[in-house]
């Protein structure tokens, strides 16, 4: 007995170094991909706090994974490789396309450099996940304010006309569609007692979609001209 207990001693020695790094590295990539989450949930975009955070834990889940299951390090590097494809999957999804207008394209990159961070915690890497993460903050949060601030974002503005006249209508529309060099997406048309209803969504930036709004509301082929919600571009 006394011959067994300095190996096992040593054995559970490094068997509580392992799984307290372990722990601690997927603890922390936990952490740092629920702060990207939270500041996503918080200008309430599609991938909020658990959305990150989990991706960030499983890309580190799967860093680890690959070390100690692979029996070298080439097979080690290529089943970490997989995280990739796996999270580029996972943004598409999040792209949505609709008459040569795309959203989500933000939301699909920050997935993708938030499995980054979780790869980097996985490997060990504490500084460099740390960096990205204030890096990738600041980018959402300063670039995002400057964006706005000088209009460069383009906004999808819905619109709802309404008047007795359908064909009328339409072509006043697109009348001042033309005008502003602007296109007419999401028709949608509807008629009841003498009534007729007009709802559409325009792509513009805001001194368009402004411009385009005082139009409609000069012309005399409306009855009424109503803003149901506006979409900024990501």
């Amino acid at each position: 007995m006394n011959t067994l207990q300095p190996p096992m001693d040593t054995l559970r020695t490094e068997m509580g170094v392992v799984l307290s790094s372990t722990l601690a590295r997927l603890t922390i990539a936990a952490i740092l991909g629920g702060i990207i989450g939270l500041e996503r949930l918080l200008h309430r975009k599609p991938a909020g706090l658990r959305t990150n955070m989990f991706i960030c834990f499983g890309a580190a889940m799967f860093t680890l994974l690959s070390k100690e299951l692979a029996g070298t390090p080439s097979d080690s590097a290529r089943i970490a490789a997989q995280i990739i494809p796996g999270i580029g999957f996972i943004g598409a999804g999040s792209i949505l396309h609709s008459r040569g207008s795309v959203t989500g394209l933000t939301t699909a990159a920050t997935l993708f450099v938030v499995a980054s961070v979780g790869m980097a915690v996985g490997g060990g890497l504490y500084l460099t996940a740390v960096f990205a993460t204030v890096l990738i903050l600041l980018a959402l949060a300063v670039l995002g304010r400057m964006e706005r601030r000088l209009e460069l974002r383009t906004v999808l503005h819905t619109y709802e006309v309404t008047g007795r006249n359908v064909e009328a209508m339409l072509r006043e529309v697109n009348r001042i569609l033309e005008d502003a060099r602007l296109s007419m997406q999401n028709v949608r048309l509807a008629s009841a007692e003498g009534q007729s209803r007009l709802v559409f969504s325009v792509d513009g930036d805001r001194e368009e979609q402004d411009a385009f709004s005082m139009r409609l509301h000069e012309s005399n082929a409306f009855g009424s001209v109503q803003t149901l919600g506006a979409t900024e571009h990501e």
